[in-house]
């Protein structure tokens, strides 16, 4: 008779907390499952600790020579006779009662297709360091799907797994979200409020490379917008006060930042018009340098319009009517960050669509502690003042210079950021601004090594 549960632990060089991760599965509260331990070519101690399980019942043992992750969670999907399945990553425990509170929760609703919990985060020395805290899915407090479950210790219904395809193998990252992406198409999710596996930060895992993360991400977004053939044109708009201490004319490197911004921009397979709008007339003289590139326009700005404390929606929809016949979506493109790529700016309608919000901005996550001070002292702001960072939840920072929106939705509201609010998050790099003259240094030296490498 099949096992109810499959778990599978997928396993290369992490021979050190191995046997603290097959031992949490031993010991669950919930006994009807089966074990799969596939050891992906370790070259380390792995395979001493393996066989040490070898003549338990419960317990297959699978050796291959470095498949990669997303291969190893299809061999694990065929190799299960379980009726859910779940992975354990070798680094990774979970809590005693993690099997039969996943289990349970999938037993109560036969369209549930995927149940994770809340989880730990510990160090190398299994010192609980935060606790990561999801929204309740099974109440209308969650109503943006664009914060995936984590690709481990997430319980899948086998057949809906079997159903979709499985694991994406063109991906060598970033399974929870690929899979997350086509499940919650098809499929009811759900989460429990309890905290039940430990997830190991330390520098050797997958999740410690962000960029590597975030460009994965951003190629599975393009990958599900091209399958859907979404019109994602876009009308960008890079606003210039002007004036001598403006960014567009200063240079970083002997290019100045207007003109690297328009190339970069040019290279966005999603932006078909840049508009630079400004009261500046040498803003305009300059863009008349890129008359022959049709797509690169200008707007004179009422000078009123480009002050300091006056928003952009008058001038984007001045704009929007004049320019934006033909577009599905309008940006918003500043200077002030000059790492910026044309795969953010892709990436950043791409998410829009694909999750459907209404309009979206980059951020960065903030775990900073906030204060205001009442004239009695400083004050800790949004609850911000609890012990360690990690038991704060997260903050976003706009950061990077990028906002849009649906132009339909914005010709409606006439408004920039509203509606339903996305997100996409940028690389620390890419979050550079320049604000300072320190800035200018760091940014400078940063693109010198990019291209001496």
């Amino acid at each position: 008779m099949s096992p109810l549960i499959t778990v599978y632990i997928t396993n290369y060089n992490y021979a050190r907390f191995l046997k603290k991760a097959i031992d949490s599965v031993l010991l669950q509260s919930f006994s009807d499952f089966e074990l799969l331990i596939i050891d992906d070519g370790s070259t380390d101690d792995s395979k001493k600790i393996i066989e040490s399980y070898s003549s338990n019942l419960k317990i297959k043992i699978i050796y291959q020579h470095n498949k990669g992750l997303n291969v190893t969670n299809n061999i694990a999907a065929r190799a299960a006779t379980g009726k859910y399945i779940i992975r354990l990553d070798a680094d990774d425990y979970f809590a005693t009662n993690a099997l039969e509170q996943m289990s349970g929760k999938l037993e109560t609703n036969p369209k549930l297709g995927m149940v994770f919990p809340n989880y730990y985060y510990i160090d190398e020395n299994d010192r609980i360091i935060g606790e990561e805290i999801r929204h309740n899915f099974d109440t209308n407090e969650v109503s943006l799907l664009d914060q995936p479950a984590h690709g481990a210790c997430t319980m899948i219904r086998t057949a809906f797994l079997n159903e979709i395809g499985g694991y994406d193998e063109s991906f060598n990252c970033q399974d929870g979200y690929e899979l997350w992406i086509k499940f919650t198409q098809r499929f009811k999710v759900s989460n429990l409020k309890e905290p039940l596996f430990y997830y190991r930060k330390h520098g050797s895992n997958l999740t410690s490379n962000e960029e590597l993360i975030l460009k994965t991400r951003a190629k599975i977004n393009q990958k599900y917008i091209n399958e859907r053939q979404t019109d994602n044109s876009t009308l960008v708009v890079v606003p210039i006060r002007g004036g001598d201490k403006d960014l567009a004319f200063q240079a970083i490197n002997g290019i100045n930042i207007l003109t690297s911004k328009i190339n970069m921009l040019l290279k966005s397979r999603h932006v078909k018009k840049i508009v630079v709008s400004s009261p500046d007339s040498r803003i305009e003289k300059y863009i008349k340098l890129y008359e022959t590139k049709k797509n690169v326009l200008f707007h004179l700005r009422n000078e009123s319009k480009a002050r300091i404390n006056y928003n952009l929606n008058a001038t984007a929809h001045e704009i929007s009517n004049k320019f934006g016949s033909n577009s599905a979506n309008l940006a918003i493109i500043t200077l002030e960050y000059p790492l910026i790529r044309p795969e953010h700016i892709d990436d950043a309608i791409n998410t829009m669509s694909l999750f459907g919000t209404d309009s979206i901005i980059s951020v960065r996550p903030d775990n900073s502690i906030f204060f205001q001070h009442h004239g009695d002292g400083l004050h800790p702001i949004l609850n911000r003042d609890k012990f360690t960072k990690l038991e704060r939840e997260v903050l976003f920072k706009q950061s990077g210079g990028i906002t849009a929106v649906r132009k339909a939705f914005f010709d409606k509201r006439k408004q920039v950021l509203s509606g339903k609010i996305g997100h996409i998050m940028i690389d620390q790099k890419a979050a550079i601004g320049l604000f300072s003259k320190i800035d200018f240094e760091i940014i400078s030296d940063i693109l010198r090594k990019n291209q001496n490498l």
